[in-house]
């Protein structure tokens, strides 16, 4: 990773730095940060909180990066998602450094999801949904 991105892991790191925010977090604030997919409704209204709080988005970068890996090792978890390094276009699409592939092999970009909540909230930008929809979504199958 450059730039900007230096102080945030790779695909490989993932999985270890969103346990060590889960468990920042958790030992703070008693939140039931699970892995389960129930728990990306309060990621959605932790990411509301900072967001309706008046938080300048860099100040709450990191939080916001770690709400992502979370969101995005739930993907790994309950859909069979794996953590990705995006490459120079991807980087350059998704913002982020890191995504998620699918088995289906779509890639996709919880990090930049969070951070589209927290600009734009709403539940249009809803983590929970984005879950569902995303995992619910069949491969297309081409005859």
């Amino acid at each position: 990773m450059t730039g900007a991105d230096e102080r945030f892991p790779d695909a490989e790191q993932m999985r270890p730095y969103a346990a060590a925010f889960v468990a920042r977090v958790t030992a703070r604030n008693r939140l039931p940060l699970n892995y389960s997919v129930a728990s990306l409704r309060l990621v959605d209204a932790l990411v509301d909180g900072l967001r309706k709080g008046g938080a300048d988005r860099e100040r709450v970068r990191g939080t916001l990066f770690g709400l992502g890996a979370y969101v995005g090792e739930v993907l790994v978890r309950r859909a069979g998602g794996a953590w990705v390094d995006f490459d120079e276009e991807q980087r350059a699409y998704f913002g982020q450094p890191v995504g998620i592939r699918m088995p289906d092999g779509r890639i996709w970009n919880p990090v930049g999801k969070v951070h589209n909540r927290f600009l734009a909230g709403g539940p249009q930008e809803s983590l929970q949904t984005f879950y569902l929809v995303l995992h619910g979504r069949a491969r297309r199958v081409v005859v």
